[in-house]
């Protein structure tokens, strides 16, 4: 399909400032899946683009954790492979059935996310009492998340990083970087599976793919640099926010 010049900049800059958001906080795709379905994408060929371009800014935001040291990957090498193959099969799955039972629930998932930063005041830059052992965590959280991630996507870096927070006792800027790596895996075999569909429309993609990669990295540069001053309240508010606009969209307000 054709899209103007002024669209394609339109989902540029949306694409952007999603990745830069979802870099710290999560919740990106509530902005730009709403966006491709604004200019008339078919539904199917929204959540197949949405992937190729959400799949760029996790990467440009791994990568700069990566860089900066804040990933180990001893630690999470086979949690990575649980949450590819828990986006593999989520993936398979929402190409056959109705997901819209979630849209119902999320809000409510979100705002416990949102009250838990909020009222937990020892959270901050040290690490805290690991909760759970990994190999649990790998095949409860990551797999369970991946799948959720492939099957409908919504705020997965949000609860990715209450998990690492709460289960594993992760510092806020270590549990945002762990997270945002785990989120790639999962994004990275939704996306192959929608490419196999024939789903993405490349040209929109790559454009957003841009601006993804930007926002990414930028939103990286702030969570090592500022840390827990700027996490933990754009949790909160982004949360609050999710929740919010899908109340609204389901017709409480």
């Amino acid at each position: 399909m054709e899209l103007s010049i002024e669209i394609l900049t339109f989902l540029f800059f949306v694409a952007l400032i999603a990745s830069f958001i979802d870099a710290i906080a999560g919740g990106g795709g509530l902005l730009t899946i709403p966006a491709l379905l604004s200019v008339g994408i078919p539904p199917a060929m929204v959540l197949g683009t949405n992937k190729l371009q959400s799949c760029a800014g996790a990467f440009s935001a791994s990568l700069y954790f990566i860089r900066k040291k804040a990933i180990d990957f001893k630690q999470i090498k086979w949690i990575l492979l649980l949450s590819f193959l828990g986006g593999s099969a989520g993936t398979i799955l929402v190409q056959n059935i109705d997901v819209n039972a979630l849209k119902n629930i999320l809000p409510f998932l979100i705002l416990v996310i949102a009250i838990y930063f909020l009222f937990s005041p020892k959270l901050g830059d040290e690490d805290r009492k690991q909760r759970i052992g990994l190999t649990l965590f790998g095949f409860t959280v990551a797999i369970g998340l991946g799948f959720y991630d492939g099957l409908f996507g919504p705020a997965t870096g949000s609860f990715l990083t209450l998990a690492f927070v709460s289960l594993l006792g992760f510092n806020l800027s270590k549990a945002v970087a762990h997270a945002k790596i785990l989120n790639f895996a999962s994004n990275l075999a939704a996306l192959l599976f929608f490419i196999l569909g024939g789903v993405v429309i490349w040209k929109v993609g790559f454009i957003m793919m841009i601006g993804q990669i930007i926002g990414g990295n930028l939103g990286a540069r702030m969570v090592v640099t500022k840390g827990k001053k700027l996490i933990r309240p754009l949790i909160v508010t982004i949360s609050l926010l999710m929740v919010a606009k899908m109340l609204w969209e389901q017709g409480y307000f």
